[in-house]
């Protein structure tokens, strides 16, 4: 076992969070002075976010410390949720099995597509330049 804190990084869409792990009696801090509660605001995002503790039944045995910045509610709490689920791995890597089977370390790679310079949506397409081309 290696020295804690164990630490994770989490990426989804432009969200990012660092996830510090340490033992305790399940207090999660979020950006120095929020409750994860109070913070995602809605109990399916703080469900989504603690996925990993939840399946490893884990939640009352360690301190979560999270940075997260960038993007939405939603995109910040899938960033939590691979982060801890890293942070875990890291503190045991017998955890690698459960935790890969219920996909929870692999990285949604979906970004946003770009809006386009003609159009006002990222998919639309001008039908004049259509009937040129055809």
């Amino acid at each position: 076992m290696k020295n804690e804190p164990f630490s994770g990084i989490g990426r989804r869409k432009n969200s990012t969070a660092r996830v510090y792990l340490s033992s305790g009696s399940g207090n999660f801090i979020v950006n120095s002075k929020f409750d994860l509660n109070s913070y995602l605001k809605r109990e399916s995002l703080v469900i989504h976010a603690m996925k990993p503790l939840e399946i490893l039944n884990l939640q009352d045995k360690y301190d979560l410390r999270i940075n997260v910045s960038g993007g939405g509610l939603t995109g910040q709490a899938g960033a939590i949720q691979l982060g801890v689920a890293r942070a875990l791995l890291e503190s045991d890597d017998k955890l690698r099995s459960q935790l890969k089977t219920h996909g929870l370390l692999t990285r949604d790679a979906r970004e946003v597509e770009r809006k386009k310079i003609w159009s006002t949506w990222s998919k639309e397409e001008i039908p004049i330049l259509k009937k040129i081309i055809i």
